[in-house]
């Protein structure tokens, strides 16, 4: 299985891995509870600006009207609490999503929290390949070298030139992002596209879709075509529990072929979650090959040094 499992993340799939909070408690904002959790009510009252109104409809008006001063103490006050946030020290669905999955596979992610990058910096070293990451609308920890266009840890310096990477933009929420403006925002999109022209799997984690992004719409079924020729390949949601199936299969309509498709409401389910880095595999020789398969699932409550132990079984396999 040479073919890429691509794993498409939302807010609701950080609000998984830290149900009650990160490290410290906090809590990692949806866009229904945004502006209370990243505490910005009074500021928008302060603005005269309804806060009760949804946070994208706030931003997005802001910005179409010019309110370039309004615009700036939102985005200061919205990545001071980003900034802040950190992953708690016990292994989370963070960790196993990217233990689970190989070079081949790739986790891209529209949230600016840090959080998929702490869970990949410190699985990294322990001897197993990791897949690729990409950032759709920036991330609070990413920086960029514009000269050697290399992506890197916000605040360290390029490998090539020496220079402090610049920290990545955060895509805010209004219809016309202009993916192809900044060079960083531009590779990630081009990996996102290579990811789905290319898939045998695609496991959409905690996002509704992007209804209002038109950009990012055509971006997605561009590359992964007409969804009849997908005969073969396989798409997996994970929902939330309160969500409503129905809807969740109307809104990713256009990227399931007729059958192929399975829902969870818990990402144990998945298939990543019960056959880590082999889910390609176990799905061809369960469905194709007509096999009787076991599951491997992931042992929910290892520490980091018992889960890495356990990953080990799989290094000599993949060289």
């Amino acid at each position: 299985m040479k073919r890429p499992h691509v794993v498409l993340l939302g807010a609701g799939a950080s609000r998984a891995t830290c149900l009650n909070g990160d490290k410290f408690g906090r809590i990692l904002p949806l866009m229904q509870d945004f502006v209370d959790v990243v505490g910005l009510r009074s500021l928008l009252q302060d603005l005269k600006i309804n806060p009760e109104a949804n946070f994208e409809e706030i931003f997005s008006g802001l910005w179409e009207n010019n309110e370039t001063e309004k615009v700036t103490r939102l985005q200061k006050e919205i990545e001071k609490y980003f900034d802040r946030l950190e992953l708690p020290d016990r292994p989370t669905i963070y960790d196993h999503l990217v233990l689970s999955l190989r070079p081949q596979d790739l986790i891209a992610t529209f949230n600016w929290d840090p959080l998929l990058l702490e869970a990949y910096w410190r699985n990294g070293g322990v001897g197993l390949s990791l897949p690729r990451l990409a950032f759709l609308h920036g991330n609070i920890r990413v920086g960029y070298c514009e000269k050697d266009r290399v992506a890197g840890r916000s605040g360290a310096q390029c490998r090539h030139c020496g220079e402090q990477f610049t920290k990545a933009p955060l895509l805010y929420p209004i219809k016309k992002k202009n993916y192809s403006t900044n060079a960083l925002i531009a590779n990630e999109w081009k990996q996102l596209r290579w990811g789905f022209a290319n898939a045998f799997t695609i496991t959409v984690f905690g996002s509704s879709g992007p209804k209002t992004d038109q950009e990012a719409i055509e971006a997605m079924q561009g590359a992964w075509g007409e969804k009849n020729k997908r005969e073969m390949e396989q798409t997996a949601l994970i929902i939330a529990p309160s969500q409503d199936e129905n809807k969740a299969t109307e809104n990713w309509d256009k990227f399931i072929h007729t059958h192929h498709y399975e829902i969870q409401k818990d990402f144990y389910d998945s298939w990543i979650a019960r056959h880590p880095r082999r889910t390609g595999e176990a799905y061809w020789n369960q469905y194709m090959e007509a096999k009787f398969i076991e599951n491997n699932p992931i042992p929910k409550d290892l520490d980091l040094p018992d889960l890495w132990k356990w990953f080990e079984r799989f290094k000599k396999a993949e060289g």
